[in-house]
This record gives C-alpha cells, structure tokens and sequence, in this order.
C-alpha cells in the first residue's frame, strides 16, 4: 500500500480518537457532562422597598410643582420672571408583609430637611373602578375624529436632517387604522413600589401632610423608615442630594434658528429636551401639531421625560438619543422654529441614583441574599419655558420686534393649554364643516386636537 493510501486509511482506523484529539485542541470540545460549574445565588425579597425622587424644578413646571400662581407671580410672568425653582420629593414605601392593625408608616428625616421631624407614609383608600363596558371605534383617549397633522422633528443643528418631518395625518386614525409607527425606545430599570402591586402601601405627600419642600433643604443625613407592616430601614445619605436648577437661555438668531444654551447642571449624567407646539402651514385651515427632541435620532422621547438610571443613560448617549453631561449648547433648526411659532421647550438633567440593601450581599454565592428592605434615591433637574416670541409675545405684547405667535390669547386671558392637558369645558374645536376664522384660531385648535392625540397614542 503506498503512502498516499495509508495516509487517508489512518483516520478510519484511529478516527474518534484522533478527531477528538484535535478538535480539543482547537478549543471545539464542549465541556464534559457533569463538569462543575459555579452556581447561581440563591436572592429572596426584598421584604420591604423603599423610592425617594428628588426633583429640582424651574420655569413654568415650577408653578405647578409648588411655586404657586398667585397675583404675584402672574405679574412676574408678564414681566418676563420666571418662577423661582422649587424642590420636590416623592416617597413611597411597599412591602409584601400585611400590616398588624391599621397600616401606619413614617420617614423620620434628617435635621437638614427642615420640614419637621417626620413626614408620614399613608396608604390612599381604595378606588371602585367603573366596570360598565365601553364601545371604542377610535384609538383610547380619542373620543371623536380628530383634524389637522402632526409633525415629528429630532436633532440638534441649523437644519433638519434626511427623513424629517414624519407626517401623521389625524384624520387617518380611525377604524381599522394601524396606529403611527412612533419611534420609542424602551428603558429598562426595576418598578418602583406603586399602590394595589405591593400587600402594604405608604405614600407621601399625601392628604395627611402637602408641606412644601423648603428651598434650602437637603436630604444629606440619617433617615430611617418605620412602620407596622415593614422591618425598620436606616440608612446615610452622603454624598447624593437636591440637584441644582437648570440655567436654560434661548435666543432667536438671523438664520431662523434658535440657540438653547445652559450651564452645565452639577452632578448631572446626561441631558434631553423636547417641545412641542402648533402652527398653521397655509395661515389658516390646515393645522400642525409639532414635535421635536434634542436625540440626533429619530425619538419621540415617551420614555424620558423621567427620571432614567445611570446605566440606561449612558448607553442611551452611546445610541446618541440622550445629550452627554459635558455638552452645553443645542441648536433648534430653522424648520423647527418656522413650523412651531409658538411651543414649550422641556429640559431634563438626569442625575445619579443610591441604591442601599439590607443585608449586604454574602461573598460566597453558596449563601442565599435574603434581602430584608431595599432603598433607591433617585435625583434629576427640569425645567421648562416657551419658545418663540417668549411670554411677551403670547401675552400680545411686541417686545423683541418680533411678531406675537399664532394662537397667543390676547392681554389679560390665561395662556394656552399646554398639550397633554385636560381643555377647558368650553374650548370645544369648531365643527369640522368649519374652517378656523384665522390662524390663532387655527393653532389654538390644534393645540386641543394634538391634546386628544397625544393622550390617545401614548396612553393606550
């Protein structure tokens, strides 16, 4: 038999140990059954979770986060003052233990807090949902056939890139209508305590005690949580606290675009903005609802108007939907300003978490983490102003030179509903056989159908 026949028989002849043999050697092999592998740790509870968000607010969220809307501060707003920021705290508590008695919760804070020497968790009383069927032919939230588009903007910069607007034509949604393909991108992190998902349940403020959050309070010091249905929580706040306000300036530029520029909020992670506002595209029966976020790409920004976790932020700037901390400057282009003569700007700074458990976790993953309670504070910053002509120009008045946007109420009337709020009970849109007397009218009217939209595509 010559070589070459030799050298092809040898493989049947040593075939499966010869195979093995370099297979392994390639690093092919699987690992043998039975190999010993480390096992996962064994993690129960926790028993009781604790939230507190702490948010910084300024301009017009401020007024409805505390700073008020008395005649002073009408006054200020006329004059071109914007209400002073106001600290917020939202706590919750939830707990699979029932409560012995009466649920009874309370946070004794810190000194530094000034706001007394406890703030009380109460659990609501339950609700009765309606339980009478409802027949829906449109989208929920859209109770009849809206009128006008909308417009969807994204990115920074003088002009708008390829793709932009993506047009919505609300006269489309209806019956066997798909709904819009609006980009959205889930983020992830755990559900806070929330009142029916958890056994036991506390809340503050609640109707016990709506204290305002002193201007110069801080959360740095001792806390401890007690209640009848929840092991007892202490825990230091050391380094994390209220964060800064927002320092946001806009100005008009000779291009038609407007430059947004704020001073870098400390301890932020990361920054988004978004606005929307009305117009009208022929000066009178066509109305545009438009949308616009600071992400470089397409975004509607459902997902983060709130507070966000570190991680997810900064992968969230890694995709280039969320602005970097370092970065100070965005530019709305000029399609933007020219579509949207009057809208509000929303500006959020996300900030750093603290994330404390009891008790720590066993080094050796042999040991089950049984986890009595869990704390999580979360920090962010906001803001939020109108863009345009300013409240000079909605309040009809002519200071910058510039004309008063469309839809601006005249002198002495209350300003425009904000999108996303209820109308009021008198503002129905006119039929649909009737076209808007002019373009106030006009984007006054879309404003109320952007409302109704809105409510119905991202609450459905």
């Amino acid at each position: 038999m010559n070589a070459k026949s030799r050298s092809t028989l040898l493989p049947a002849r040593h075939g499966p140990r010869a195979i093995l043999a370099v297979v392994g050697t390639l690093g092919l092999v699987a690992p043998q059954a039975g190999a010993q592998t480390t096992p996962a740790q064994v993690v129960r509870g926790p028993v009781a979770t604790y939230w507190l968000s702490a948010d910084t607010v300024s301009g017009f969220g401020a007024m409805g986060a505390g700073g008020g809307m008395g005649i002073g501060g009408m006054l200020g707003m006329l004059a071109g003052r914007a209400p002073a920021p106001v600290r917020t705290l939202d706590l919750r508590l939830g707990s699979s233990q029932s409560a012995s008695g009466a649920p009874e919760a309370a946070h004794l804070i810190p000194p530094g807090m000034s706001m007394g020497p406890q703030l009380p968790l109460v659990t609501p009383e339950p609700t009765r949902a309606s339980t009478e069927p409802t027949e829906r032919t449109l989208p929920k939230g859209i109770d009849e056939q809206p009128k006008g588009r909308m417009l969807i903007y994204w990115g920074c910069g003088e002009k708008v890139g390829p793709g932009q607007p993506v047009v919505i034509d609300f006269s489309k949604i209806g019956p066997g209508q798909p709904m819009p393909n609006l980009t959205s991108r889930s983020v992830r992190g755990p559900r806070g305590p929330s009142f029916g998902q958890s056994r036991s349940y506390g809340a503050w403020p609640n109707e016990r005690d709506r204290q305002t959050v002193p201007a110069q309070a801080s959360l740095r010091g001792e806390h401890q949580i007690k209640g009848n249905y929840s092991p007892d929580i202490r825990f230091a706040v050391e380094q994390h606290d209220f964060m800064p306000p927002v320092e946001l300036s806009t100005s008009r530029q000779p291009a038609g675009t407007q430059q947004m520029s704020w001073r870098p909020v400390g301890g932020a992670t990361g920054y988004f903005m978004s606005a929307v506002g009305a117009g009208s595209a022929d000066g009178g029966g066509t109305v545009d609802i438009v949308m616009w976020t600071s992400s470089a790409v397409q975004e509607t920004g459902g997902a983060l108007a709130d507070y966000v976790q570190p991680a997810e932020v900064s992968r969230l700037i890694r995709e280039r939907v969320v602005l970097p901390p370092d970065r100070t400057e965005c530019m709305l282009p000029a399609e933007v300003v020219k579509s949207m003569p009057a809208g509000l700007l929303s500006f959020i700074a996300y900030g750093d978490e603290l994330n404390v458990s009891h008790p720590p976790r066993p080094a050796d993953p042999k040991v089950p983490w049984d986890i009595q309670w869990s704390v999580k504070l979360r920090l962010k910053s906001s803001t939020s102003q109108m863009l345009g002509e300013g409240m000079a120009g909605l309040m009809g008045g002519a200071g910058g030179g510039g004309r008063a946007p469309a839809g601006a109420p005249a002198a002495g009337s209350a300003p425009p509903t904000p999108a996303g709020s209820t109308p009021p009970s008198d503002g129905a849109p006119p039929p649909a056989s009737q076209a808007p007397a002019n373009p106030s009218d006009a984007v006054e009217q879309g404003l109320r159908e952007g409302a109704r939209v809105l409510r119905g595509l991202f609450n459905r």
